[in-house]
C-alpha cells in the first residue's frame, strides 16, 4: 500500500473523515470568537483525480464518484459534497480537496490555520496553494513535534486534526498516544480529532482502551465506517475518527450522515457504521448504534 495521499484521495475513508471535519468546522463557527485549525499531516491540500497516482488505484470511484450524483443526502453529507464541488469548475469533479482546502474554504476571515507537512515537496505545494491567503500558515516540519509547540493557539479556541499516513502500521497508534498526551497537557480544553485506518479490530482496540482509561480525557467520541468486516490485515476494511473533547451534540450532528454511508457506499452484509462514546463524563461507555443496511445508491 502506498501511503502518499494522492493515491487514495476521494476514497470512502476521505468521505467519512471530511464529513466529520465539516461538522467540526461548523461547530467552531457557532461562536463569534475566532478559532484556529491545526493540521499535523496536511499533505498537498488538493488532488487531481485524473492524475497518474489517483487513477492507478481508482479509489475515488468507490468514494466521491459514487456520491456526486446522489440525491436525498443527509444535510452534513450534502454540505461536504458542496465543498467538493466548490473545489472544481462546473459539474465535473476532477479535483478532490484535502483537509487544508476544506478548512480554508469554510473558515471565516478572523480564523486561522496552521498546516504541518514533513515532506518538502508536499509543503511546497501547500504554500503555492495558499500563497494568497494570510490566514493560512504552512510549516515544513514533523507534525507530532509541531503540535506541542502550536497549542494552545493564540485564539484559545479550535481543534487539531491528526491524520497520519500510518507508515508505522500499528505502531503509529503509540506515536499518536505520546503526542496527544503531551498536547493535551498543554491544552486540556482543546479538541483533537484523530483519523485511523481499520484493517483488523485487534489493532484498534488498544488505542481505544488507552483513550478510555489512560488519556485523561473526559469526552471521547468514536465514529467508524466499515466497508468490509474488520478481519483482514491485507486491505483497508474501514476508517475511523476519535474526537477528544468532542463538542456538545457532535454525535447528533454526524449520526444521520454516518448512518447513510453503508447504504450509499457499502457492501450488503458487510458494511456497517459505529458511533460510540469511549468516554462520556458521568456515564459508562456504550455503543450508540451499529447498523448493517443494504446497499442502495439513489441517482438523479
Amino acid at each position: 500500500m502506498n501511503y502518499r495521499h494522492a493515491y487514495h484521495a476521494g476514497n470512502f475513508a476521505d468521505v467519512m473523515k471530511h464529513m466529520v471535519l465539516v461538522a467540526l468546522l461548523d461547530t467552531m463557527k457557532q461562536k463569534n470568537t475566532p478559532f484556529c485549525y491545526i493540521d499535523t499531516h496536511a499533505g498537498s491540500g488538493r488532488y487531481d483525480l485524473k492524475g497518474v497516482q489517483a487513477r492507478k488505484t481508482g479509489e475515488a470511484d468507490e468514494g466521491v464518484a459514487q456520491l456526486k450524483a446522489a440525491t436525498g443526502l443527509p444535510p452534513l453529507l450534502w454540505k461536504w459534497l458542496e465543498v467538493v464541488r466548490a473545489c472544481n469548475d462546473g459539474d465535473e469533479i476532477r479535483y478532490y480537496p484535502g483537509s487544508p482546502w476544506i478548512a480554508a474554504h469554510l473558515m471565516r476571515e478572523s480564523d486561522s490555520a496552521q498546516l504541518c507537512e514533513l515532506h518538502t515537496e508536499e509543503a511546497d505545494r501547500l504554500r503555492q496553494l495558499f500563497h494568497h491567503d494570510a490566514r493560512v500558515h504552512v510549516h515544513n516540519r514533523d507534525g507530532y513535534e509541531a503540535m506541542k509547540a502550536l497549542v494552545p493557539p493564540k485564539e484559545k479556541r479550535g481543534f487539531v486534526l491528526i491524520d497520519p499516513p500510518f507508515e508505522q502500521q500499528e505502531g503509529e497508534f503509540r506515536t499518536i498516544e505520546k503526542a496527544l498526551k503531551a498536547a493535551m497537557e498543554k491544552w486540556p480544553t482543546g479538541i483533537f480529532a484523530v483519523w485511523y485506518p481499520i484493517k483488523v479490530r485487534s489493532q484498534v482496540q488498544p488505542f481505544h482502551r488507552w483513550l478510555a482509561t489512560k488519556s485523561g480525557a473526559k469526552r471521547v467520541l468514536a465514529a467508524e465506517f466499515l466497508l468490509h468486516k474488520d478481519d483482514s490485515p491485507l486491505r483497508l476494511n474501514g476508517t475511523g475518527m476519535v474526537i477528544v473533547n468532542a463538542p456538545w451534540k457532535l454525535d447528533e450532528t454526524i449520526r444521520d450522515s454516518l448512518k447513510a454511508l453503508p447504504k450509499l457506499l457499502g457492501q450488503p452484509g458487510e458494511s456497517e457504521y459505529r458511533l460510540t462514546w469511549l468516554v462520556e463524563e458521568g456515564k459508562d461507555p456504550a455503543p450508540l448504534h451499529v447498523a448493517h443496511p443494504p446497499r442502495s445508491v439513489p441517482r438523479r
